[in-house]
């Protein structure tokens, strides 16, 4: 029997007030509670003292790899809240790494070029490659999460990190970059848990700010990328400065992980429930009936999957991601959200925003430097999000996708222009439509990482969350090594105006009918959301549009 009382959440309307949402909140806690006690044969406040005590003594049980795992320089704070934005603001500057790598292509590429004499094949792979390693270390993420843990894994991206940017730093050879470039991306696939990690640590009413921080910082990742780039371009070898800054932000989130804790969910799920009970009293506070409600409701989940476990294989595991219905929702759905985030072209704009800056009558030199103007829209885009993603929910905020469809109209529009007899309106219109689609990009690629993180149960969250992050890194490698032929058969109107745009269209009406809202939801909540059929959930989106409009009306 679920532990959740979802009796009538689907008939909360838009509407109701504040005090009213409070009101309803505190009857499910109680409504909760009551279930726990009523189907579990144990007394509460027994459990709960069982719990102290557990945590007390659960560090001195750890076995020598949970204690190389585990390592952590403790910090609590009163303010419960203060460790909940400690734990999103660190472990999601993580995002700065995958920015920072993705940008400072742009700018290196003419200096790599010169040094090293690179073909435009060789200048693909290189750029390419990145996100190709991505795929690579995408694909290990659930066996490291499964085996080192959440936080660890965001260590293990850091090694690789720093290996990648030490090769291309010091390339005598395009082979040197290839190899160099393939590690940064498999630390960057690697990186991609943070999104799992922070889902499983932070309060729901927070979440979907909190995972949007790590888009903020691969926003403002690719704006330092750019700023490097543009530091760096003249001086002689400024390429080998531009490829290795990240072993500076590499060093520093390697040092910063050591001061913030496991996943709660994840030491639940592995039934270190002393562990996950002391982590949970620094991330919640512990005397209010709602959190203690759902620490219970996220042990017993782990109970029942356990169960579930003992008569299963790994091969079982990922075939369930696909087999089973609710799972299979779930993954679909993310999938087309990481689709539309990357088929788009924001990456192969992105890598090759210098050599389209030229294109519409900049030289070199200012080509570089007016690459901020994308990488600053971007990162200004993605700060609506951490504001205010959870106050408007995950619905309102895939609408941001119609934003940067008009942005692509207006890139496309720009190329049509003479860049030598009509250059102020190339530069005009090109560069209005180039702000226009990174800010609503930035605003609306926080769900690419939020999306997943919430969609999946306790039990394939892990393998749902590395099957997209793949998915991210392939989309990636495709858009971006194609990138040269496609526009040379399509030219830069038709790629970005009918590819792009045709593709954000589409995208535009799949969620306008078939986008469910997980907004202020716990991730058991989450559950029960996909254990409806696509078609039940259409039906209630076309409903609450048709009452939307009556009301307008």
């Amino acid at each position: 029997m679920s532990l959740m009382e979802t009796k009538g959440t689907e008939e909360f309307s838009s509407d109701i007030s504040d005090h009213e949402n409070q009101e309803i909140k505190h009857d499910k806690t109680f409504n909760k509670l009551d279930n726990l006690k009523l189907n579990q044969d144990y007394d509460f406040d027994k459990e709960f003292a069982e719990l102290e005590e557990m945590s007390k003594v659960a560090k001195l049980k750890r076995t020598l790899l949970q204690r190389i795992t585990g390592l952590e320089v403790e910090v609590n704070f009163k303010n419960k809240s203060h460790m909940v934005w400690l734990m999103g603001g660190f472990a999601s500057a993580a995002g700065m790494l995958s920015g920072l790598d993705q940008s400072i292509i742009s700018g290196a590429s003419i200096g790599m070029t010169k040094s090293l004499h690179l073909n435009d094949h060789e200048n693909s792979l290189i750029s390419s490659l990145m996100p190709l390693g991505a795929v690579g270390g995408s694909l290990i993420i659930s066996p490291l999460n499964e085996y080192l843990g959440r936080k660890f894994s965001i260590i293990v991206s850091c090694i690789w990190y720093t290996i990648g940017a030490a090769i291309c730093a010091g390339a005598r050879s395009h082979h040197m970059l290839y190899a160099g470039r393939f590690c940064l991306g498999v630390g960057i696939g690697i990186e991609g848990g943070v999104g799992v990690y922070l889902a499983e640590s932070v309060p729901a009413n927070v979440r979907g700010n909190i995972v949007s921080l790590y888009q903020f910082n691969i926003a403002l990742g690719e704006v330092i990328g750019y700023a490097v780039s543009a530091m760096f371009f003249e001086v002689k070898g400024g390429w080998r400065f531009m490829m290795g800054s990240s072993l500076v932000f590499s060093t520093l989130l390697f040092i910063g992980m050591f001061f913030l804790p496991e996943s709660p969910r994840y030491l639940v799920h592995k039934g270190r429930y002393g562990e996950a009970y002391g982590v949970w009293k620094r991330l919640r506070d512990i005397n209010l009936d709602e959190n203690k409600a759902e620490f219970l409701e996220m042990r017993y989940a782990a109970l029942q999957e356990e169960e579930r476990k003992k008569n299963e294989t790994t091969i079982q595991l990922w075939t369930d991601l696909f087999r089973i219905p609710r799972n299979r929702r779930a993954l679909f759905y993310a999938f087309i959200m990481v689709g539309l985030g990357q088929l788009t072209g924001v990456n192969a704009v992105m890598y090759y925003m210098s050599t389209l800056m030229a294109k519409i009558g900049f030289d070199t030199k200012n080509s570089v430097f007016m690459s901020l103007v994308g990488g600053g829209s971007l990162l200004i885009g993605t700060i609506p999000a951490i504001l205010w993603m959870d106050r408007f929910g995950r619905r309102v905020w895939g609408m941001n996708i119609v934003g940067f469809f008009i942005g692509l109209v207006l890139v496309g529009v720009g190329y049509l222009f003479d860049p030598i007899t009509q250059k102020a309106a190339a530069e005009g219109v090109y560069l209005s439509g180039i702000v226009l689609y990174f800010m609503f990009f930035g605003a609306y690629a926080t769900l690419t990482w939020v999306i997943p993180s919430e969609s999946f149960d306790l039990r394939t969250r892990s393998i749902g969350m590395s099957v997209c992050t793949c998915m991210v890194y392939v989309w990636s490698f495709t858009v971006t090594y194609n990138f040269t032929e496609m526009q040379k058969a399509m030219t830069y109107t038709g790629l970005t105006l009918g590819f792009y745009g045709g593709i954000a269209f589409l995208g535009f009406i799949y969620q306008v009918i078939f986008m469910p809202e997980t907004k202020d939801k716990t991730l058991e909540e989450i559950d029960d959301i996909f254990s409806r059929s696509s078609f039940s959930i259409a039906g209630e989106n076309i409903r609450n549009m048709k009452s939307f409009w009556r009301k307008k009306d």
